[in-house]
């Protein structure tokens, strides 16, 4: 298996089922971790120097931290049912406290923080949903930590790609600390396919092909993108969702499309 899938397993005592941390991926900025919480089961976790976003991917929980809380947030069961998830945000030096209300599953998005800003729930009419794209590069966003949204490090995006369709596309990079051209950004894709024995197909490629991997991916993956392009397919048959954090020195996403594929997009809109 290629060293840039991080394999979901079965849940540890604490319902953790993957783990990326800076130091597993070989990075600097990005950790990742998915809980598995049966109903009555907590999670409690201090947040040290890191800025935390907690996405309720599904089920409903109460969330405490050390100066709010917030009791049965969260609404969807399946993240197929393409409604926007319940999240918190929690600062550096603080903690927090999940019950599970029901079963859970929870992503926990964690990168550098400087206590710039309090706790907060993001509800889902925070939550900025696009349609991004045209024909069959066509896709659903759910903006639920953007940059226009206050974080001192942090970036959240789910994208729903349907059964037939390409997203990150035209292939797109973001591993330059070149502003205002391109920012240099961590990423992880966590998936979910439907039906859940389908799969997905990522590629990773840089411009000199020092890098070029190609990926099938399951449910209940991961996937590192330390540097490259990185479009997604989904086959016919079958729906992928996955969850996106990115971080970096500056907290700003700013793209280089490859120029070789750079023509399809205005092609798609051109043929609406």
């Amino acid at each position: 298996m290629s060293t840039l899938i991080v394999p979901g397993s079965r849940p540890d005592e604490e319902g953790k089922v993957l783990c990326v941390t800076p130091e597993s991926a070989g990075w600097r900025y990005v950790g990742f971790d998915v809980y598995a919480l049966p109903k009555g089961q907590t999670l409690k976790r201090q947040t040290g120097d890191q800025e935390v976003c907690i996405v309720l991917l599904t089920g409903i929980a109460h969330v405490t931290t050390g100066r709010a809380a917030w009791e049965s947030i969260g609404q969807r069961m399946n993240v197929f049912e393409k409604i926007p998830p319940y999240s918190v945000y929690v600062p550096p030096g603080d903690f927090y406290e999940v019950e599970a209300v029901t079963d859970v599953e929870l992503a926990v998005c964690l990168a550098p923080g400087k206590g710039t800003y309090p706790a907060r729930l993001i509800p889902p009419a925070d939550v900025g949903v696009e349609e991004r794209g045209a024909g069959n590069i066509e896709r659903r966003i759910h903006n639920i930590l953007p940059e226009q949204q206050p974080a001192d490090s942090l970036l959240v995006v789910e994208v729903f790609t349907p059964e037939g369709h390409w997203s990150s596309y035209p292939p797109h990079k973001h591993d330059q600390d070149n502003l205002p051209h391109e920012s240099h950004l961590e990423e992880t894709y966590y998936y979910k396919i439907h039906p859940g024995h389908g799969f997905a197909v990522q590629r990773v490629y840089t411009d000199d092909r020092s890098l070029d991997e190609t990926l099938i991916v399951h449910s209940g993956d991961a996937v590192l993108v330390p540097k490259g392009y990185h479009p997604v397919s989904a086959p016919p048959g079958y729906d992928v969702y996955y969850l996106n954090v990115m971080a970096g020195p500056v907290r700003t996403w700013k793209f280089r499309n490859d120029p070789a594929h750079e023509w399809v997009m205005a092609s798609k809109q051109a043929g609406r």
